[in-house]
């Protein structure tokens, strides 16, 4: 009987091979790949889905489950030195960074655009593109700490999010 406590207890410790797990609950963000969708889920429900940009070659946007640890609004462009706000500033209105292969959250993120046309296409060097209304909706939702799971798949957004321990919409 204690093997099956302890058990139980290790399968929702929030220690687990890829890192704290999304406890029930709490947010999440999923994003696949291959419909260039992302779905916001909140208290174990989808609660948003919406078209972004991702990389321009497959390999470009990291697949994985990530952990956001950089959130910055009017963020600064350092490839080529513009500041926050600015009208050329590519990354838009905010910056959601994660943590992908190790990094600080500086280098991959969710951020906005200055090209709104480049929503839904493969265009990216890597982070993920939304619209900047669309960001500054994620970011004001998601506090530091939140998963994101980026994934190429064949399945659905709302079936992912269904995988991944959200709720089946009511039709």
């Amino acid at each position: 009987m204690k093997w099956l406590i302890a058990f139980c207890l290790f399968l929702s410790s929030p220690i687990w091979p890829l890192g704290k797990n999304p406890l029930p609950g709490d947010p999440f963000i999923i994003v696949n790949k291959r419909t260039n969708e992302l779905a916001y889920i909140d208290e174990g429900a989808i609660q948003w889905i919406t078209k972004v940009a991702t990389g321009k070659e497959k390999e470009m946007t990291p697949e994985g489950l990530f952990t956001v640890i950089v959130k910055a609004k009017n963020p600064y462009y350092r490839k080529k030195n513009i500041p926050g706000g600015h009208p050329d500033n590519p990354l838009g209105t905010r910056w959601i960074g994660f943590d992908a292969h190790g990094t600080d959250g500086r280098i991959y993120g969710i951020h906005g655009t200055k090209d709104p046309t480049s929503i839904g296409k493969y265009v990216s060097q890597g982070c993920i593109r939304l619209l900047n209304e669309h960001v500054e909706y994620l970011y004001d939702k998601i506090p530091l700490g939140t998963k994101i799971l980026i994934v190429n798949s064949d399945k659905t957004i709302s079936e992912l999010g269904i995988q991944y321990g959200a709720l089946p919409s009511i039709p």
